[in-house]
């Protein structure tokens, strides 16, 4: 409870930036008020036109030492001095916000982040990566090697620059919290990866995007197996374990060396000859009620379907040709990037 409460009263970048603009803001709407009330008492008061009444605001409150516009009685002598201290209150706090403004760097900073903001409003069919520690950080490499979308969540300021430098967009902020979502348009997303350290937080973080977007596609991070079981009833649609699937892969590597290099390859992609998609059948292909053999797919792609995953979750594995396709099939199919290209442009990607 303590961590969870030190890391969310921390201050974020972008939020020491919204303050600095509202205290600002506030400001100058403060030294128009005074300006205001300064204008109407020399105009109603003491019935001057509009622009002596204006001007004799304008230097009172910048203290420049010009005389009187008009003769004043005492009780507006009291007025003019508390308006001097009024004014010269609110023009040492604008200063005093302007001064840190440039200090901290805060125009240059403002523009970033407004281009920063519109990439991100423009986001769409992207995934959020939550997380950028050890795990995060190959689950950022490979999105990027694969040409997808996404964008990195950290409570962690370091960790956000990190991200900023090798070219990712980050978003410092707490990815429990419904308004870190929303700002990386989780309403737009089609998957988030849950990768925090915590357990309970992937567990938070998993139910609040389900709450905000019941399509969205939720894997987690676990490390252990009663995790594993609470975000599956959270409603995360696969959870992995470093240490179960470490060790599963470990025992593999030792027993089957070969085998499990081609796997790599295929699973990691990277500078691999070989990948695995999964493509969705929908209304629109053109192949629904044809055998394999009738599609002609690997003639046409060159890519292998190795495996039929049927709409109530039974899967064909090694289909013969006269597997039947029908709508809401999953075919999984392994080929090189062109090969996969090639099979996009015929089916609909899932």
């Amino acid at each position: 409870m303590f961590f969870r409460k030190r890391k969310r009263t921390k201050y974020a970048l972008e939020k020491s930036y919204v303050r600095l603009k509202r205290e600002l803001i506030a400001g100058s709407v403060l030294l128009g008020i005074v300006f205001l009330i300064g204008t109407l008492w020399f105009w109603l008061i003491e019935e001057w036109s509009l622009i002596d009444s204006a001007y004799m605001t304008m230097i009172t409150l910048s203290s420049v030492g010009f005389g009187e516009v008009n003769p004043l009685d005492d009780r507006s002598r009291l007025f003019t001095m508390v308006l001097i201290l009024m004014g010269i209150l609110v023009i040492g706090y604008l200063v005093n916000r302007v001064t840190e403004a440039f200090l901290q760097g805060y125009f240059r900073e403002s523009i970033r982040l407004r281009q920063k903001r519109n990439v991100i409003d423009k986001l769409s069919n992207h995934y959020i990566l939550c997380g950028f520690g050890r795990t995060g950080n190959y689950v950022a490499k490979e999105f990027a090697i694969e040409g997808i979308p996404f964008i990195i969540i950290d409570s962690e300021l370091e960790e956000i620059e990190k991200a900023q430098q090798q070219g990712y967009l980050g978003l410092q902020g707490d990815a429990t919290l419904d308004e870190s979502l929303y700002l990386a348009k989780v309403d737009k997303a089609i998957c988030i990866v849950a990768a925090l350290s915590s357990d309970a937080d992937n567990l938070y973080t998993v139910m609040s995007a389900k709450a905000l977007n019941p399509k969205i596609r939720a894997i987690a991070r676990a490390s252990t197996e009663e995790a594993v079981k609470k975000l599956e009833r959270a409603g995360a649609d696969a959870v992995v374990s470093p240490y179960i699937t470490g060790g599963k892969r470990l025992a593999a590597a030792a027993l089957r060396p070969q085998i499990m290099d081609f796997v790599d390859g295929i699973l990691t992609g990277g500078e691999k000859a070989f990948y695995l998609e999964e493509f969705l059948l929908q209304e629109t292909c053109p192949y629904l009620g044809q055998s394999l053999s009738e599609t002609g797919l690997r003639s046409k792609s060159g890519a292998l379907v190795v495996a039929i995953r049927r709409r109530d979750g039974n899967i064909i594995a090694g289909p013969t040709g006269d597997s039947i396709l029908e709508i809401d099939d999953s075919l999984i199919c392994m080929g090189t990037a062109e090969q996969l290209r090639s099979l996009n442009s015929i089916l609909a990607p899932l």
